[in-house]
C-alpha cells in the first residue's frame, strides 16, 4: 500500500472519529446546556496540554530527521569511498586492478540487492557483506607496489577502504528504528489526550467548530505519520536510500 494512501486514510479516519464523537455528543446534551459555562481552568489546561504535546512532537520530528540525515550521510560516504577505490586502483597491474574492481562491484551489488532488504527487515547487516568487504581489503593490502607511483597510491587506497568500513559500521549502527517503543506509547497517548481534551470545551456542530476540530485531529495524524515514516533511517524501501550505490556503480 502506498504511503500517501496510508497517510490519507489516517488523516480521514482521525477527522471522521472526532467529528462523529462531536455530533453524537451534542445530540445527548440537553437544550439548557450552555457552552459558555466552560471553566477558565479547563481552557488553560487545554492550552497547556497542546503546547506541551507540540513540543514533544517537535523534538520527536527533529530526532528522526537527524537520524535520517546521519544514515544518508553514512551511505554516501560508504559508496563514495568504494568508488574511490574502484577508480584509484587504475595504477595497479591489470590483473590486480581488474580483480579489485570486480570485488568492489560485487560488494556494491550485494549491498543493494541482497543486504539492503535484510537490513530493512531485520535491522542488521549480514556476515556475507562483511566478508565481501574484507575481500576488497585483502585485494588492496596484498598487492606489492612495483614502482614509486604505485607506492604513492597504496596508502590512499588503504585509507579509502578504511573509510568504507567505518561507513559500513555507521550504517549498521543506524539500521534499527530511531524511536523506542516507550516513546511511541507517549506520542500515541499524548495524541489521544490532546484530541480528547478538546471535547471539554463543549464544541458544537457549527461549521467553523467542526472544521477546526477536524483540522486539528488531521494535523496530529499527519505529524505522527511523519514521525513513523522517518523513524526508519533508511526508509521503508530499498530505493529510498541506496541511491549513492546505484548512482556510482552499474549494478
Amino acid at each position: 500500500m502506498s504511503e500517501w494512501l496510508v497517510l490519507a486514510i489516517a488523516m480521514a479516519a482521525a477527522c471522521v472519529v472526532v467529528l462523529t464523537i462531536t455530533v453524537l455528543r451534542e445530540r445527548r446534551l440537553g437544550e439548557d446546556d450552555d457552552p459558555s459555562e466552560t471553566p477558565d481552568v479547563i481552557e488553560y489546561m487545554t492550552m497547556m496540554v497542546g503546547v506541551v504535546y507540540a513540543i514533544v512532537l517537535g523534538l520527536a520530528i527533529a530526532g528522526v530527521w537527524e537520524a535520517r540525515n546521519g544514515a544518508q550521510t553514512a551511505v554516501q560516504a560508504e559508496a563514495q569511498a568504494l568508488h574511490e577505490v574502484y577508480e584509484r586502483v587504475q595504477v595497479y597491474a591489470p590483473d590486480a586492478r581488474d580483480q579489485t574492481r570486480k570485488d568492489v562491484t560485487a560488494y556494491a551489488s550485494y549491498v543493494v540487492h541482497k543486504e539492503w532488504p535484510v537490513m530493512l527487515e531485520d535491522q542488521k547487516l549480514t556476515e556475507h557483506g562483511a566478508q565481501l568487504l574484507d575481500k576488497v581489503r585483502d585485494d588492496v593490502t596484498s598487492y606489492q607496489p612495483r614502482n614509486d607511483h604505485e607506492a604513492q597510491s597504496y596508502q590512499p587506497l588503504l585509507d579509502q577502504v578504511g573509510a568504507a568500513n567505518a561507513a559500513r559500521n555507521a550504517r549498521a549502527a543506524n539500521a534499527g528504528d530511531t524511536m523506542p517503543g516507550v516513546v511511541w506509547f507517549g506520542l500515541i497517548a499524548g495524541a489521544l489526550v490532546a484530541v480528547g481534551i478538546i471535547f471539554t470545551l463543549q464544541i458544537r456542530r457549527s461549521p467553523r467548530e467542526l472544521l477546526l476540530a477536524g483540522l486539528y485531529s488531521a494535523l496530529i495524524a499527519f505529524l505522527l505519520f511523519l514521525i513513523w515514516d522517518f523513524n526508519s533511517p533508511f526508509g521503508h524501501h530499498v530505493a529510498e536510500a541506496s541511491g549513492p550505490f546505484t548512482d556510482l556503480f552499474s549494478i
